[in-house]
């Protein structure tokens, strides 16, 4: 008997950044409880649907780096040609986004922007961006904004009903807006929603043509 041919092997992963110091929070935001599950669980449920393997970095192998330490070590191990990076505090991030954004970096870096134009988490790379982005840290490089510049990536905005989707929950306040949201159940596209029409790409550059700069006016980012 023939043997059956082996499954097609992932193109995209996801790596969870959970290594920060959840200073504002005042506690370990990973093991944080929604609808009785951790922040983390929430994030992995989402993955699973947008069909990403995913791996929680706990420790980075580059400390004290911020975000940008996560990215530089999730690159060191990944496994797949397109990498896609989540901050562990967006528990309501959708797997429409997620599918949008590891579809985008298979030209170049493709990272969510805000309505200010400030780039962010979740963002992906091709993990042929690795040697650039190792010689970028190394040089001195610690802010996302100024890794996207460096890099051209993709500024992909969501559309206006996502948006509130991808808020970070930095602060016990902001933790109890979302749980009061969720005991409203106000609707939303959440994981295994359909995907919106793509909204338009527009690199970091463009967006720093228009007056806003890729230096960093917030912390680690």
């Amino acid at each position: 008997m023939a043997a059956a041919d082996p499954a097609p092997r992932p193109t995209a992963e996801a790596f969870i950044l959970a290594g920060g110091r959840s200073s504002r929070m005042g506690r370990d935001k990973a093991r944080l409880r929604l609808s009785g599950r951790s922040l983390v669980a929430w994030i992995r449920e989402s993955c699973r649907e947008a069909r990403l393997a995913v791996r929680v970095i706990r420790r980075d192998a580059v400390p004290e780096c911020g975000p940008v330490g996560g990215v530089v070590t999730g690159l060191r191990r990944a496994r797949t040609e397109i990498v896609v990076f989540l901050a562990c505090d967006q528990p309501l991030v959708p797997a429409a986004w997620l599918k949008r954004l590891a579809r985008a970096a298979r030209g170049r870096a493709a990272f969510t922007v805000d309505e200010e134009g400030w780039v962010g988490l979740p963002l992906a790379l091709p993990v042929a961006t690795a040697p650039v982005v190792e010689a970028w840290w190394a040089a001195g490089g610690r802010s996302l904004q100024r890794l996207a510049a460096h890099l051209c990536a993709r500024a992909i905005r969501p559309p206006v009903g996502m948006r509130r989707h991808l808020v970070n929950l930095n602060t016990p306040t902001a933790l109890a807006d979302v749980r009061r949201t969720l005991q409203r159940r106000v609707p939303d596209p959440g994981p295994g929603a359909a995907a919106a029409p793509d909204p338009p790409a527009r690199t970091v550059a463009t967006l720093s043509r228009a007056g806003r700069t890729a230096s960093s006016r917030r912390p680690g980012m």
